[in-house]
């Protein structure tokens, strides 16, 4: 059982990871569950400007996990979250540029 009361860098990056996987899924069902996901995907592919606009909703909830891992002083999680989030964003505008 993963406990989130630690305070680990490790910890943040994991979380950091994740939980835009999880909003991507999310975000998905809700705006486009009446398509396949290989055509969503497909088209996310065909449609650079689309991944900016995907990216953002996706890193809400890393925004958000990160302001309650620094509002509780754990700050070594709340600097792996960061840390990834930073990196997601990055990548996004790479692709999006030179992709």
């Amino acid at each position: 059982m993963v406990s989130f009361r630690r305070d680990q860098i490790g910890f943040g990056l994991l979380l950091g990871l994740l939980t835009p996987v999880l909003s991507f899924f999310g975000y998905y069902q809700w705006k486009f569950g009446t398509y396949e996901l290989s055509e969503y995907l497909f088209y996310l592919r065909t449609n650079r400007p689309l991944v900016t606009a995907i990216t953002i909703p996706c890193l809400v909830l890393n925004i958000a996990l990160f302001t309650y891992y620094i509002n509780t002083k754990r700050d070594e999680t709340a600097k792996g979250i960061f840390a990834v989030t930073l990196l997601y964003a990055l990548a996004s505008l790479a692709y999006k540029f030179f992709g």
